[in-house]
């Protein structure tokens, strides 16, 4: 079986339910199969001996150890246990104390003159080392290692509930049931570039037995997840590639009846960018095309007028967002423009069950729904259409590679446009982007201002918080957002339950306003938007789960905490929350001291412009290609194994093996809209005895 089939929802994985599955689509798992190609940010080495002698201070111990005291520290409710251990593994006879905050139940297990195994991380506090956060296994009789002692354990990315067992748990469950994963590529291309079986990748990248593996099956992956990228943006042999607007395209009557009804003008740019998508979206081959925009230039109101022609045409749509408050915001501005045209729409997301999720679904296979508005919940296996021939993802960068593939597979051949707020950089977009058409809006909606931002230290905090009670006291809106949820004594950050607890008491007492992150529920973040959006609340105190999408014109402050430790984009992306109307708007960066050189980069770049596509090249320059993470996670394209700045070699390899296939047979039909294995089915150069398809 291909991993990318294993289509079923995280939530038939026993253990996972609502508030998870929300958890998990914050990182972009709806399905087994994204869970399995969920890549680990790091690993942790409990292979190695690491013994307690000459540790040295925020590092950590990896040892046997036994228990020579106990003791309590404090008193009332925060009175704690202190368990003395001493280091036996022969390395030295060293000792340290084990704070269990929260966790005095541990005097009934660790019985003085017993043996552990140990792994924590030790400071060194009031001359000895410490530490609260360890982890303690018995010696079992026969000498075997317990547990996750003895390995390399991964370390995933983590949001809300999710923890690192949970995640470690879920995913062994997968691998435990499922006993082979399907190549996806040929197996001479395989052995060519050097790369292991699926199988192999996918249990080494989770379950690896050294680092070695582990760099092993995040090669043979990345090479994969680029074969796949430079297939959909690559165009057969032939097919001429090109910008330019036909001479003689024409509105549609629906769509000149929508824009008819706009109650502003579109802008040069939007005229522009909506000839050269709908001429393409009137010619025979497929589109692939992505439409970049600064943030607030109007790219969704052009998706949905090109989206007219297509439904004109009697086809269907469908429009995908990264999260379900994006998705509903863009559900409730379709039905506002659209509704009255007549137009079918439906929105669809994890939190739709039962009896409306059945209806929906049959209403979208008959071809009674013309536009669904969704979330990873379109990649669903149920959800099928009568005749998809558009696929709008707005947020491109959110989605992988793996993901847009799956989409495509639910219509014969659509049209795709991807849009994103983040523009690729020039050289990225010549190296890997060199066959896919690119859209522009580099202009602003008429009465636009450019946002004024500030950068803030901290002794010029109450300034700023009197500048922004003048913008309460004018009827304005603002967000404070923080990089923590709440502060369990682990860092000196300024974190969002703190902090509106001082903002809401001290400095704008009576000021309505509300706290909104990713733990709560989707139905109480929803509320508090609408609340926001009907200006019955003045602020908002929030983490970054307002970065994208969030469109309040009344808004015209936004004051990022710790901004030095954001990236470009997501300043950028935050920045852009306000500025959305005709107001003056202001961002407020505040920074701590002892910035590094590229933290203080980041933050000029931002003060000095307001341009992404400017910001976009500096965060490319300042990152360089070494920062393989910061790609990742927050850059232009959402890649899970690859790097755009780093995997040259990669690159140039999976780009030659794809040129080589196109130009086996000129009557493929049109790659940017084919999967990997469709296309390799149809008559690549290799015998049928080679292909595991």
């Amino acid at each position: 079986m291909f991993v990318r089939e294993l289509t079923d929802s995280i939530t038939t994985l026993r253990g996972v339910g609502k508030r998870l599955a929300e958890n998990y689509a914050n990182l972009g798992i709806a399905n087994i199969g994204d869970l399995l190609l969920f890549a680990p940010r790091a690993y942790e080495d409990r292979s190695q001996l690491v013994p307690l002698k000459g540790l040295e201070s925020g590092t950590y111990a990896n040892t046997i150890v036994e228990v020579i005291s106990k003791s309590y520290f404090g008193g009332g409710k925060k009175r704690t246990l202190k368990v003395m251990v001493r280091d036996i593994s022969g390395e030295g006879d060293a000792k340290a104390a084990l704070l269990c905050f929260g966790r005095n139940f541990l005097e009934r297990v660790f019985r003085v003159g017993s043996h552990f195994y140990l792994y924590g991380q030790f400071q060194q506090n009031f001359h000895e080392l410490q530490s609260s956060q360890f982890e303690m296994l018995p010696l079992r009789a026969d000498g075997s290692l317990p547990g996750n002692f003895g390995k390399l354990l991964p370390i995933y990315p983590l949001s809300g509930e999710l923890t690192q067992r949970i995640i470690r748990r879920d995913v062994s469950s997968v691998l435990d049931s499922n006993r082979n994963f399907s190549d996806e590529l040929p197996r001479e291309i395989m052995e060519r570039h050097g790369l292991i079986p699926m199988d192999d990748a996918i249990r080494k990248l989770h379950h690896p037995k050294s680092l070695f593996e582990a760099r092993e099956a995040q090669r043979t992956l990345g090479f994969i997840e680029l074969f796949y990228l430079l297939l959909m943006t690559r165009r057969r042999s032939g097919t001429t590639v090109t910008d330019t607007v036909s001479i003689s395209f024409h509105f549609s009557e629906l769509q000149k009846k929508f824009i008819s009804q706009l109650p502003f003008d579109l802008t040069k740019d939007q005229h522009t960018v909506l000839r050269e998508i709908c001429s393409e979206l009137g010619q025979a081959a497929s589109m692939n095309r992505l439409l970049q925009g600064d943030v607030g230039s109007g790219k969704t109101l052009v998706a949905w007028i090109s989206a007219l022609q297509v439904i004109g045409a009697g086809g269907q749509v469908a429009f995908m967002a990264p999260t379900e408050l994006l998705a509903r915001q863009h559900a409730e501005k379709a039905a506002q423009w659209l509704e009255p045209l007549g137009i079918r729409l439906a929105f669809l997301t994890g939190s739709v069950t039962g009896k409306s999720r059945r209806l929906l679904l049959e209403a979208l296979s008959h071809g009674k729904i013309d536009i669904i508005i969704g979330t990873h919940a379109l990649f669903s296996s149920e959800v099928q259409f009568n005749r998809l021939r558009y696929i709008i993802i707005d947020e491109q960068h959110r989605f992988g590679v793996a993901q847009r593939v799956s989409l495509l597979q639910k219509g014969q051949a659509p049209d795709v446009l991807m849009m994103t707020a983040t523009p690729i950089p020039r050289t990225l977009a010549l190296t890997v982007f060199g066959d896919l058409n690119i859209s522009t809006i580099r202009t602003m909606p008429k009465g636009r201002l450019p946002i004024t931002t500030y950068l803030v230290a901290n002794e010029s905090r109450q300034r700023m918080y009197s500048a922004i009670g003048v913008e309460f006291s004018r009827g304005h809106q603002a967000y404070f957002v923080y990089p923590r949820i709440d502060d369990k004594g682990e860092s000196t950050l300024r974190d969002v339950e703190s902090m509106f607890s001082l903002l809401s008491s001290k400095m704008y007492p009576g000021v309505p306003a509300a706290l909104i992150h990713s733990r709560l529920p989707e139905e109480e973040k929803v509320s508090i938007l609408t609340r926001f959006r009907n200006k019955e609340l003045s602020y908002l105190v929030s983490t970054s789960v307002v970065e994208v999408g969030i469109d309040i014109p009344n808004a015209t402050c936004m004051i990022i905490e710790h901004a030095e430790r954001f990236g470009l984009s997501a300043l950028h992306q935050l920045r852009g929350r306000v500025g959305r109307s005709d107001l003056q708007s202001y961002c407020f960066l505040v920074y701590e001291a002892n910035l590094s050189e590229d933290a203080k980069k980041r933050i000029m770049v931002m003060k000095e412009s307001n341009d992404g596509f400017h910001i976009a090249e500096q965060d490319l320059q300042i990152r360089g290609p070494g920062e393989v993470a910061g790609t990742r996670q927050s850059g232009f394209l959402k890649l899970r194994f690859a790097s755009l700045t780093e995997d040259f070699d990669q690159i140039e390899a999976a780009k030659n093996e794809v040129d080589a296939l196109l130009a086996t047979d000129s009557g493929l039909v049109d790659l940017a809209h084919s999967t990997v294995r469709e296309v390799l089915l149809k008559a690549p150069p290799f015998e049928d005895k080679d292909m595991e398809i």
